[in-house]
C-alpha cells in the first residue's frame, strides 16, 4: 500500500515530504536533548555540591582526630646486642657446632674453650704458694708467744738479778760496817794490851812480878795485834765485795736494758705473723685468680638471642677483651622513634601506641616507655655547636623509647632495625 502511494506522487512531492518529516525529527531531538541537558546539569550540579560538603566535612573532622595523635616514619625496633669477649687469652681448641650466625643459643650454653695447659700450671704454682704461706703463718704464729715468754723472762730475771745483786751490796756494806766496829774493838783491846805489856815490862825489869805474868800479858799484845790486822783484812775483803756487788748490780742493769726490747721484740714477732698473715691472704687471692682464670678458659653465652658476627675459628689465638662473636636478644626488644620536637608537647609515658611494622605488614600494640633526656644530636660524637656566629635553626628530634607489649610477638618475629611507624594516641 505504501508503494501504491510512492508511485502515485510525484518525485518533487515526496522529497518534499521527506524534507518536512527530517526537519520534523530535528526539530523534536533538539527539544528532547535540550530538555535532558538542563536536567543532567542540575543534578551534577547537586552532586558537586553534595560531594564538597562531604569532604569538607571529612577533613574537618579528620583534623580534629588527628589531633590526639603523633605519628613518624624516623623509627626502627631496636635491642641489645651483647659482645662476647674473652678476659684472657689463649688458643680456642673447641667450638660448639651450633655457634654460627643466625642460630639461636640459650643463656649458659658453652660457646668454646681455650687450651687450659698454662692456667692448669698457673692454679699448681698458686696452691704450692698457699700451702707455703700458712705454713709461715703458722710459725709465726707459734713465735709470738714463745718471743713473749722468753723477752719477758729475761726482763723479770734481770729484774731479780739487780735486786739481788743490790741486797748483796747492802749485806756487804752491813759486813764492812760489822768490820769496822770489830777493828775499832779490837785496837782498842790492843791499845790496852800494848800498855799492860809496857808496864809490865817495866814490873818485870824490877822483878815486882814474874816473868810469865809477862809473858802472859806479851801473848795477849799479840794476839790484839793480830787481830786488828784481822779486822783490817776483813775491812778491805769487805770493800772488795762492795766494789764487786755494784759492779754487779751495774751488769744487771745493762741486762734490764738489753730485756727491756722484749715490748718491741713481741711487737716485732707480731708483725712477722702479721706479714705472713698478709701473705697467706695474697696467697689465697692468687689461687682465687688462678681459678677463675681458669674457668675463663670456657666461654658461656650470658644470654638466649640469636648469634651474629661470629669472628673467631677453631685454633685462633685471641687476646683479651677481643670481640668474638654477638648474641642478640630477642626477648627484650623496643621501639625507637624520633619524633619532632613539636610532636612531644602532649606525649606523656605511658600513652598506648600503634606500631606498623613494614616487614609484616601489620600493626602492634605498645605503650610509650620513657621520653629522652636530651636531644639526639648531642649525643653524637661531635654535637652541633650553635655559639659559633652561623647557626641555623633546625627543627631537632628527640628519641622516644616505645615498649611493645608482651603478648605481640609470642613468636619473636620482631628484630632490631626493622623500619616501623608508630602511631602514638595521646587521649
Amino acid at each position: 500500500m505504501s508503494q501504491t502511494a510512492e508511485q502515485v506522487l510525484k518525485p518533487a512531492e515526496l522529497r518534499t515530504l521527506v524534507a518536512e518529516k527530517d526537519a520534523l525529527e530535528k526539530t523534536t531531538g533538539e527539544t528532547v536533548k535540550a530538555n535532558g541537558s538542563a536536567s543532567k546539569k542540575n543534578s551534577s550540579r547537586w552532586i558537586v555540591l553534595f560531594v564538597t560538603i562531604a569532604a569538607l566535612t571529612a577533613t574537618g573532622l579528620w583534623w580534629l582526630h588527628s589531633r590526639d595523635f603523633e605519628s613518624t616514619d624516623d623509627a626502627q625496633i631496636d635491642g641489645h646486642v651483647d659482645l662476647v669477649s674473652t678476659r684472657i687469652s689463649g688458643t680456642v681448641t673447641y667450638i660448639n657446632p651450633r655457634v654460627e650466625n643466625n642460630q639461636f643459643v640459650t643463656a649458659g650454653t658453652l660457646l668454646l674453650k681455650l687450651d687450659p695447659g698454662d692456667y692448669d700450671a698457673e692454679l699448681e704454682h698458686a696452691k704450692a704458694n698457699l700451702a707455703t704461706a700458712t705454713a709461715e703463718r703458722q710459725s709465726a704464729l707459734v713465735t709470738v708467744p714463745i718471743v713473749n715468754a722468753g723477752a719477758f723472762g729475761q726482763l723479770h730475771s734481770a729484774e731479780a738479778a739487780k735486786q739481788e745483786a743490790v741486797a748483796s751490796v747492802d749485806a756487804e756494806q752491813a759486813n764492812l760496817s760489822a768490820a769496822q766496829h770489830k777493828l775499832q774493838r779490837d785496837e782498842a783491846l790492843y791499845a790496852r794490851a800494848e800498855r799492860d805489856r809496857i808496864r809490865y815490862e817495866g814490873l818485870v825489869s824490877k822483878r815486882e812480878i814474874s816473868r810469865s805474868d809477862y809473858d802472859a800479858r806479851e801473848t795477849e799484845a799479840a794476839a790484839d795485834a793480830q787481830a786488828v790486822e784481822a779486822d783490817r783484812a776483813a775491812i778491805l775483803s769487805a770493800e772488795q765485795k762492795i766494789a764487786q756487788a755494784r759492779s754487779l748490780v751495774l751488769q744487771r742493769d745493762a741486762s734490764i736494758e738489753a730485756a727491756r726490747i722484749a715490748p718491741q721484740q713481741v711487737s716485732n714477732a707480731r708483725a712477722k705473723s702479721d706479714s705472713a698473715m698478709g701473705h697467706l691472704a695474697q696467697a689465697r687471692a692468687d689461687l682465687h685468680t688462678a681459678e677463675l682464670n681458669l674457668s675463663y678458659t670456657k666461654i658461656y653465652a650470658p644470654v638466649s638471642g640469636t648469634i651474629g658476627r661470629k669472628t673467631v675459628e677453631l685454633g685462633h689465638r685471641i687476646q683479651p677483651g677481643q670481640g668474638l662473636l654477638v648474641i642478640v636478644p630477642l626477648d627484650d626488644i623496643w621501639v625507637t622513634a624520633n619524633f619532632k620536637e613539636m610532636q612531644l608537647r602532649r606525649m606523656r609515658p605511658g600513652q598506648s601506641v600503634t606500631i606498623r611494622v613494614d616487614t609484616f605488614g601489620r600493626d602492634y600494640k605498645g605503650y610509650v616507655e620513657n621520653l629522652p633526656g636530651a636531644a639526639g644530636p648531642l649525643f653524637s660524637l661531635f654535637p652541633p655547636e650553635n655559639a659559633t656566629g652561623n647557626y641555623v635553626k633546625v627543627v631537632q628530634r628527640f628519641p622516644v623509647r616505645i615498649r611493645i607489649n608482651n603478648d605481640q610477638d609470642p613468636e619473636h618475629l620482631l628484630r632490631p632495625g626493622m623500619s616501623v611507624e608508630p602511631i602514638v594516641d595521646l587521649h
